[in-house]
């Protein structure tokens, strides 16, 4: 959830909630973070590729951007500046280092932060096999989406992921959004190309149904029939 220029979550305008915060407000600066965290994080994620750096890049950020908050002029919305000063700090801690190989990547991943959640698809959420499934399934577009060169991954997270416009992504990219377009198309076209060795495996997982919910199926027929020992 993105702050925005009339009414943020807890009733107060942009403005409003920035003059607090330059203020030293922390009930303030809990809402600024907890509006934009879930968004900063992404944007970071998909540059440095690893979710525990991802984290201390926002860290940086925030402490940054409050810092400066009081020159904020509104040129454009917080939430854009914000973003602007993750991917500085992101591509900034990019650049110190060596790019890892895929295969690092995907070998050396921390605790997965469920980057990319996926729906239930009405079923029960507690369900375990349903949510062994969709981890998996997460797993794999985390690591494929990994796979990409940062210019296209930035781009694919901004367009997909967090469903921005085209104009939206090219303001923060720092791009055209013509550029925007022809990333985009050509980072879907890598994406299919990473999963497409892969995704052959799952579909022998896929409409998972053991467990609790097999039983259940399985208690209901015998009581049916009658059944006798």
């Amino acid at each position: 959830m993105a702050l925005t220029q009339v009414e943020t979550y807890d009733g107060s305008t942009e403005s409003e909630l920035i003059q607090r915060a330059v203020q030293k407000d922390e009930a303030a600066v809990r809402a600024i973070i907890q509006a934009n965290n879930r968004r900063l994080y992404r944007v970071a994620r998909s540059i440095v590729g690893d979710d525990g750096e991802a984290e201390d890049v926002l860290q940086e950020s925030y402490l940054r951007a409050f810092s400066r908050l009081a020159n904020f002029r509104g040129d454009s919305s917080l939430a854009t500046w914000l973003t602007r000063i993750v991917l500085n700090e992101a591509l900034q801690r990019l650049r110190r280092r060596t790019a890892p190989t895929v295969a690092d990547v995907t070998q050396s991943r921390g605790p997965i932060a469920q980057v990319l959640p996926f729906p239930h698809s009405g079923t029960n959420p507690a369900d375990p096999e349903r949510i062994t499934a969709q981890r998996e399934l997460c797993v794999l577009l985390e690591r494929a989406v990994d796979t990409l060169p940062v210019d296209f991954r930035s781009v694919l997270v901004a367009r997909v992921i967090e469903d921005m416009s085209i104009e939206e992504t090219a303001e923060f990219l720092g791009l055209r959004p013509e550029t925007v377009k022809t990333r985009l198309h050509r980072a879907r076209r890598m994406l299919k190309a990473a999963l497409a060795d892969h995704i052959g495996p799952l579909f022998s997982d896929i409409f998972p149904f053991a467990g609790k919910r097999c039983e259940r199926v399985m208690a209901r027929v015998v009581a049916k029939l009658n059944l006798t020992s």
